[in-house]
């Protein structure tokens, strides 16, 4: 159980960093966004280029926030029941959900995204618009997202088995909405 709770750490450590590097993406989609908004309405002048990045950077930010998210406790769940129930009872609706539900989930978005990415990549797809980007980066932030997610998943899973097992208890962290 060490071993694997030493696993789950280094993969909170890795969607912790991803998590806080995403954060400069917001800040440059943002700035990107303002300055072609700029040029647009002030030049009269816009590129198809300057759009496609704010949308990659968009799906960059989602995709692979997904794991940090996870980890954070950030996702919407509807809360009827859920934090009624005791610590053990919510480890084990966790790990099940886990295991049923976003594991073959993630797996199964890597599995059919992986192939598209592939195609891209050996194709070298590039935007049909007019002075538009190659594609294969912003497909290949679908594998990503969905790995740590997978990954992020994995790690929850093993704390959950912890807290089963009475090795661990977690820390009720509020999702990143409520502070």
């Amino acid at each position: 159980m060490k071993a694997l709770l030493t696993l789950a750490r280094a993969i909170d450590a890795l969607n912790e960093q991803i998590g806080h590097a995403l954060r400069w993406l917001v800040l440059i989609a943002t700035l990107i966004s303002a300055a072609n908004a700029l040029v647009r309405y002030g030049l009269g002048e816009s590129s198809n280029a300057w759009l496609e990045i704010q949308w990659y950077l968009f799906g960059a930010i989602f995709l692979l926030g997904a794991g940090y998210t996870l980890k954070h406790n950030g996702h919407v769940r509807i809360d009827l029941i859920y934090g009624r129930l005791s610590e053990r009872s919510r480890a084990l609706v966790d790990l099940l959900g886990g295991l049923l539900f976003l594991l073959p989930f993630a797996l199964l978005m890597i599995w059919y995204a992986w192939p598209m990415f592939m195609a891209s990549w050996h194709g070298n797809e590039m935007s049909p618009d007019s002075g538009g980007l190659l594609r294969w980066p912003v497909k290949l932030m679908i594998p990503a997202g969905f790995g740590l997610l997978a990954l992020q998943g994995v790690a929850e899973i093993i704390k959950r088995i912890a807290v089963l097992a009475g090795v661990l208890t977690l820390d009720p962290e509020a999702p990143l909405e409520q502070g």
